[in-house]
């Protein structure tokens, strides 16, 4: 909320005011919480906005909450007693210990930022709290204490520090139903006040609150839960807190991870901007001027001749950056002679690799402006965007050290607009780790961010001949850079319809077994029953569907929601909707900025016009009247089967579906043959096990948003129409850029093999394999990050011969299946052929091309042929589930660890 400071002030002031002055008519308390970190010093701005109104003049019932959790505390305070001076106010503070310990360390884990903003260990809260007590008590004149607690000893303290103080200037605060023996006893004895606080509120409204309360109080470090815990001796529980922190070893509790220690000791993390901090907001400012303009040229070994020259267009107000010059027939000539693959050891190439992410993060400053004005990114998206470029360096520098086998040659790296320095960096990073020689073709829309990103490479000590930037149309240098035989490797992200005509050029010109890697697009959905918390569910819509103008090939698409909520849910959602601003992505204010360019607008709007002429447009944003902008829209739809392809837009489509009719919405989702993302917002443990394991996607997330996949935590790729595998920042992905040839076979004298037979075999094969290995991957606290692999489709052994049942020893070493062809296969059979998973062929090379370039013509998912060894991402799929687990009201492990 801090870049809409102006519209929070402008809005949220006149509401509070009038609420407060309608406490203060009927001689009412108000009580403030401000609980979150990150919205402090916003908190505090409205709150002496509505202090100072001259109407509550004489009104002592404004309070204000303070967790003694917080690091700014005691700031607090001090602040909120300046404050009342200055109005000649006397405000309540209710000191809290502080409800929310485990957000507040996940936000800034997932951030990445260096500290917390709260204590990580549970004495320095108790002392900050006994310490906040000593000021309150002294500073009576303008605030009045609330001292909120159920802990003995936090009591005993108070009252002793307030020895002498009138029992009228504070008082103690319960919760109804908690701690009610003990203030009974302090009322008694100590005369002192106690202000007993109840919920109230229906059912659906509570819940959440109890479950909360449930959470905290069961926590292993809780007073409450430890004086009824027999095994908890009496000196544990009434234990000093100045003592405990004391014999603590450090200031930071060791389990609770910092932010740039997330990986270690592998890595270090990526460095993380606080958006909600004021300095961090200022140092970014003070880095991010605008370009006066952006010139980018091919970036060779020799010297580049160059071609035509083209404008570079900021897709927000339209207006020229600068151009571009496009790489020539003789600059693709000049590259492919001068490639060499990068033969410095691993560890020096992992070197240059970490010192080219330093520089990236140097550097923040030139980046965040060149993805403002070229390729419309807003400030949460660029910091997005280079934050996942330094983790794909430093993931992949980590992986050259367990490399096996040596590099394939030269690789061609075709990189998307919509991640122009992410994945742009992701495919050159582990292409250069694994010591291949790399000609890069960026976008056409973002080339000047593209060499950004190789200039840092370059001088990090990546050699020329190793990396070199080939700017240009893909129907001319991409149609080149994946057909000439030099090019041992393709690495493409983009359209499935672009990833099939790569494919066949590969099969026509490069030699045979080429792998390409090809992570395409989905048609993505959701589902939300009525057991989720619609609050939650609809935030995450919000920036699934609308985030980066919908431009992710993880956006959500397709939106299922049980119609016993959906009517209100709906209602929900379009207000969400309209609170989004459009706008300049410069400007921090801004939620949704522009689509890439005129041509996807206008298309993207051809198609939400239809949907208006047919009746089922439910909602649409005004847009801007200058730069390339599509208004977020909400459309509906009968289901998934609606959707005839991709709108790579903001276009979230809305359809709703029964309790029983769950198993139909998955089963409709696996049948559009994509399977990249999808996402559940339940509370059901059991239906977050049924869905993973039903629902065919790369990636699945159960209530969080879709999108932001993090390197090494949560690897990235889909399956079906949607990729090839393996998934970017994973385990199994530097594998694909290494050689791993076998010695030719030779073809014994064999008959044809029946392709009928054939067909039976593999229609016999369990559709739904079980899990081969599942592995927790690291993460921040309050997420599951859990990666399955189980087997593909059985892989086609061609042999030759023999060698047929050395590949099926090979893919079921693996955990793969397999399917021997030891006689002569017609490769044909390869096009018609029921579900296989793709085909080996240790042969000749003229056999090998057949079947390379029948493959080609297959419809359904890309296929490969293998010409040396299987990896094992060739014998098995990869999925990942992350499960924010916190969503039932808190994070149950990190607070019953006791921190």
């Amino acid at each position: 909320e801090v870049a809409k400071t102006a519209r929070v002030m402008a809005e949220l002031v006149p509401v509070l005011t009038s609420l407060a002055r309608k406490a203060a008519a009927a001689g009412m308390g108000l009580n403030i919480d401000a609980e979150e970190a990150d919205r402090l010093g916003l908190s505090l701005k409205v709150i002496e906005a509505v202090l100072s109104d001259p109407a509550l003049a004489g009104w002592d019932g404004f309070g204000v909450v303070v967790q003694a959790y917080g690091r700014r505390a005691g700031d607090v305070i001090d602040g909120l007693y300046e404050m009342a001076e200055r109005h000649d106010r006397r405000i309540m503070v209710r000191l809290v210990k502080g409800a929310y310990w485990d957000t507040e360390i996940k936000h800034a884990q997932v951030e990445g930022l260096a500290d917390f903003p709260v204590f990580t260990r549970k004495p320095a809260t108790d002392v900050s709290y006994l310490a906040h007590v000593r000021t309150l008590l002294g500073r009576t004149d303008r605030l009045y204490p609330q001292f909120a607690t159920h802990n003995a000893h936090t009591v005993a303290a108070v009252l002793e520090m307030a020895d002498g103080i009138d029992r009228s200037a504070f008082e103690f605060q319960r919760l109804h139903g908690m701690g009610e023996a003990l203030h009974d006893i302090v009322l008694a004895e100590a005369g002192t006040r106690c202000r007993i606080y109840a919920p109230v509120g229906a059912h659906r409204d509570l819940l959440a609150y109890l479950v909360r309360r449930l959470l905290e109080n069961g926590a292993n470090s809780s007073f409450v839960n430890q004086v009824v815990d027999d095994d908890v001796p009496p000196e544990e529980v009434a234990a000093c807190p100045f003592a405990a922190l004391a014999a603590a070893p450090g200031p930071f509790e060791p389990s609770v991870t910092r932010g740039p220690d997330l990986f270690a000791p592998e890595r270090i993390n990526s460095q993380g901007f606080d958006l909600f901090d004021v300095t961090d907001l200022a140092r970014i400012d003070t880095a991010r001027t605008r370009p006066d303009r952006v010139d980018t040229r091919p970036i060779l070994a020799g010297k580049p001749t160059g071609g035509e020259t083209e404008a570079d267009i900021n897709p927000a107000t339209g207006a020229e950056i600068g151009t571009v010059t496009l790489a020539s027939a003789a600059d693709v000539a000049t590259a492919l002679a001068a490639a060499t693959p990068w033969e410095a050891p691993a560890a020096e190439r992992a070197d240059i690799l970490n010192r080219a992410a330093d520089l990236y993060e140097e550097d923040f400053g030139r980046l965040f402006a060149l993805l403002a004005v070229e390729a419309g990114k807003s400030l949460p998206d660029a910091v997005a965007e280079l934050r996942e470029a330094v983790d794909f360096l430093r993931y992949y520098a980590v992986g050259a050290g367990r490399l096996e086998h040596g590099p394939r040659g030269i690789f061609t790296c075709i990189s998307p607009w919509n991640f122009p320095l992410a994945i742009f960096t992701g495919q050159i990073a582990a292409a250069l780790a694994a010591g291949n020689a790399v000609l890069a073709k960026p976008a056409e829309t973002t080339p000047a961010i593209a060499a950004w990103g190789v200039e840092k490479l370059l001088e990090a000590g990546v050699p020329r001949t190793a990396l070199q930037l080939l700017p240009g149309h893909g129907r001319v240098i991409g149609a080149v850079l994946t057909s000439d035989p030099r090019v041992s490797g393709v690495a493409f992200t983009g359209s499935t319809a672009t990833a099939r005509a790569i494919q066949k050029a590969m099969a026509k010109g490069c030699a045979p077994g080429t792998p390409l890697i090809a992570e395409t697009g989905g048609l993505n959905a959701m589902v939300v029953d009525s057991t989720a918390l619609p609050e939650q569910a609809v935030r995450d819509i919000v920036a699934s569907a609308f985030q980066s103008a919908g431009q992710r090939c993880s956006a959500l698409r397709c939106l299922y929601v049980q119609e016993d909520v959906a009517p209100a849910f709906r209602k929900m959602l379009i207000g969400a909707m309209d609170e989004l601003a459009l706008g300049d992505p410069w400007d921090i204010a801004t939620d949704v900025g522009p689509v890439i360019t005129a041509e996807a607008r206008d298309e993207i709007a051809a198609y939400v016009d239809q949907a208006a002429v047919d009746g089922r447009l439910l909602h649409r944003l005004a847009v801007p009247q200058t730069g390339t902008f599509v208004a977020p829209v909400l459309i509906g739809v009968g289901g998934i089967g609606d959707l005839t392809h991709e709108v790579f837009g903001p276009v979230l489509h809305f359809a709703t579906f029964r309790a029983e009719e769950l198993d139909r919405v998955i089963a409709d989702v696996n049948a559009t043959g994509y399977g990249l993302t999808f996402g559940l917002h339940t509370r059901i443990d059991d239906r977050v096990q049924q869905v993973s394991e039903t629902v065919c996607a790369g990636n699945i997330y159960a209530n969080r948003n879709q999108i932001g996949a993090i390197v090494g935590s949560q690897p990235f790729g889909g399956e079906g129409l949607s990729g090839t595998g393996p998934k970017a920042g994973g385990p199994h992905y530097l594998a694909r850029f290494t050689r791993r040839d076998v010695a030719p076979a030779k073809a014994a004298r064999e008959g044809a093999a029946d392709a009928a037979a054939i067909a039976r075999a593999l229609a016999a094969a369990d559709p739904a394999p079980a899990a081969h290995a599942v592995e927790i991957l690291p993460g921040p606290t309050g997420e599951l990050n859990r990666l399955t692999t189980l087997a593909r489709p059985p892989l086609l052994c061609l042999g030759p011969g023999q060698a047929a049942a050395a590949q099926v020893a090979a893919v079921e070493a693996l955990g793969g299946r397999a399917l021997a062809v030891p006689a002569r296969l017609d490769p044909q059979a390869l096009v018609d052929l029921p579900a296989f998973g793709g085909a080996l062929w240790w042969g000749d090379p003229e056999t090998a091309r057949a079947y390379a370039q029948a493959l080609t013509e297959r419809a359904g998912p890309i296929l490969p042929l293998i010409t040396g060894q299987p990896d094992t991402a060739h014998a098995l799929h990869e999925r990942h589930l992350c499960v924010d687990t916190t969503a039932a009201g808190g994070n149950t492990a990190l607070l019953a660890g006791g921190a």
